[in-house]
């Protein structure tokens, strides 16, 4: 692999709201929903506010539902097709787009910073689509996993294996902050520093 440039860093970010991504279901472990609970506080206590999918289910209600227990600010972002059936009614504010897409674009015009927790396909798809939007400069937010009782281990195996394989840089991977508690994750958060290097890795 080709010497590449040595890495500048942008200053640290400063985080005033954060999109969660997270599963419209609880999952199995009691964990998932604990977590989800302890991190709506946490986002509460430091005056945090959550943008999410909007939705009173799953993982999702359970850190919007948090939040608004303590006081803090929860902006929802729904599709009009799923208001209908699973929509939060006591959120700060909800809107309601027309397509998939436009709640991705509202997330990132919202939002200074995204965590995941527990999820399926979708949490998946909304947070390597941030993920990506850093390594191509579009933005440059921090962006976490919650690994709660181990849940992206595996994912994180994948990911060195990528590394390894000359598919991802490593800079790039580092750049993925992980931790297991939600204050931790926001302590990382809080003093990102975003990895300026080149987009493509180069043989």
């Amino acid at each position: 692999m080709a010497k590449l440039s040595s890495s500048v860093l942008t200053k640290s970010c400063s985080v005033k709201r954060i999109c969660v991504n997270c599963g419209s279901s609880e999952g199995k472990n009691p964990a998932y929903r604990q977590a989800a609970h302890s991190l709506g506080n946490e986002l509460a206590k430091r005056d945090i506010g959550l943008v999410y999918g909007g939705a009173r289910v799953g993982l999702m209600g359970a850190v919007a539902d948090a939040v608004l227990a303590a006081g803090g600010e929860v902006i929802g972002i729904i599709t009009r097709d799923l208001d209908d059936i699973v929509g939060h009614e006591n959120l700060t504010s909800l809107e309601i787009v027309d397509t998939m897409h436009d709640r991705k674009r509202r997330f990132a015009d919202l939002s200074d910073g995204y965590i995941a927790m527990p999820g399926g396909f979708g949490t998946l798809e909304e947070i390597f689509e941030a993920i990506t939007w850093n390594q191509l400069h579009i933005q440059e937010r921090p962006t976490g996993l919650l690994n709660t009782a181990g849940y992206f281990d595996a994912l994180f195996v994948f990911l060195d294996h990528a590394v390894q394989e000359g598919m991802i840089r490593n800079e790039h991977r580092q750049s993925v902050l992980v931790a297991s508690q939600p204050d931790q994750l926001i302590n990382q958060m809080a003093t990102y520093r975003h990895p300026r290097i080149a987009k493509w890795v180069k043989e």
